[in-house]
């Protein structure tokens, strides 16, 4: 398979004159043709400004991209033009937002909002806009004679669908999903989530989805990534996130979650609170709530360990502390 997507070093801040918040810190991110990844974190984790980031979105001011680089197929997105940019957005790269009710213009029919990208990036007529617009309404289950309806006379799983035919609608070869299921009931999150798994498959597209939600995750990605106070603490594939997670926060996530396997009458939740994004504790970033802390986690900030693609950033496996259960087995699950 080949790189479609290299993140490194990436670094994103939002400045006042009183304060900094500092929401991505030296972030990096692989992914390859027909991948999807999971970027899983709290709210606040800095997984949107993260999306937004790859758009190149952030509002400015105060958001600031302070470093890194971001390259898709060969070319770095943070160096070329905005006209440039701009020809980019909608056609090789879309994003689902995070809301459908607001992402949809209340006062143009849903033909005209999917024909607006088509007849931007594609160059077709009116007429030929409006008739691919029909195709994408059908391809996403809606039937292609409500291309004259507005927003508010669609329910809002059917909405969410109009949002993933605006942002599929020019076969980008890379999508990005923030939290494109978070307002919708679970029957209907079921219905969209599989439809965005067959869209990928028919289409080949490559997808990075943002979300809270560990089940998922493991319904729709190959590649895992989680985020904690603007940091991928780890990151590997599906199987070595879910089979044999390392850090102390991504275990945490998953005893958080009840197990279909085990009778336990209290789950186990992460004690405390994600940190301050403009006063973040010194070290390691998550010792605070860490049940493993040891001294030296509040003095030296860790590094990425990485072994065979499974990366982890926790002193344990630099070796400079000594956690049993964090080393041995199935790491202490």
């Amino acid at each position: 398979m080949e790189k479609l997507l290299s993140i490194k070093n990436l670094s994103i801040n939002y400045e006042t004159n009183d304060e900094k918040v500092r929401a991505v810190t030296d972030l990096e991110i692989e992914l390859n043709e027909g991948e999807t990844l999971g970027l899983v974190g709290e709210t606040g984790a800095g997984k949107s400004t993260t999306a937004l980031g790859i758009m190149r979105l952030v509002p400015n001011p105060p958001g600031k991209i302070i470093s890194g680089e971001i390259i898709f197929e060969g070319r770095n997105l943070l160096t070329i033009s905005e006209d440039d940019m701009r020809a980019i957005r909608g056609r090789e790269i879309s994003m689902i937002f995070q809301d459908p009710m607001t992402s949809l213009n209340p006062v143009l029919t849903v033909g005209d909002q999917i024909a607006e990208v088509i007849q931007i990036h594609e160059k077709l007529s009116f007429k030929n806009s409006m008739l691919k617009a029909s195709e994408m309404l059908e391809l996403v289950g809606i039937p292609g004679n409500r291309l004259n309806d507005y927003p508010h006379q669609f329910s809002g799983g059917m909405k969410q669908r109009v949002v993933i035919a605006i942002a599929l609608a020019c076969n980008p070869k890379l999508l990005i999903a923030d939290e494109p299921t978070t307002a919708l009931d679970v029957t209907i999150q079921a219905q969209v989530l599989d439809l965005m798994n067959d869209l990928k498959k028919k289409l080949k597209t490559s997808m990075i989805l943002i979300t809270h939600d560990l089940g998922v995750v493991a319904q729709v990605c190959d590649k895992v990534a989680i985020m904690y106070a603007g940091e991928i603490v780890e990151s590997g594939t599906l199987y070595d996130i879910f089979e044999n997670p390392k850090h102390p926060y991504t275990l945490g996530l998953f005893d958080s979650i009840p197990s279909l396997d085990e009778e336990v009458t209290r789950l186990k939740p992460i004690k405390g609170l994600m940190p301050d994004p403009t006063n973040l504790p010194s070290g390691c970033r998550f010792h605070p709530r860490c049940p493993y802390v040891q001294d030296e986690c509040s003095k030296r900030t860790p590094r990425t360990s990485d072994e065979s693609g499974h990366r982890v950033k926790c002193l344990v496996y630099e070796g400079l502390i000594d956690v049993p259960e964090l080393q041995g087995g199935e790491n202490g699950r």
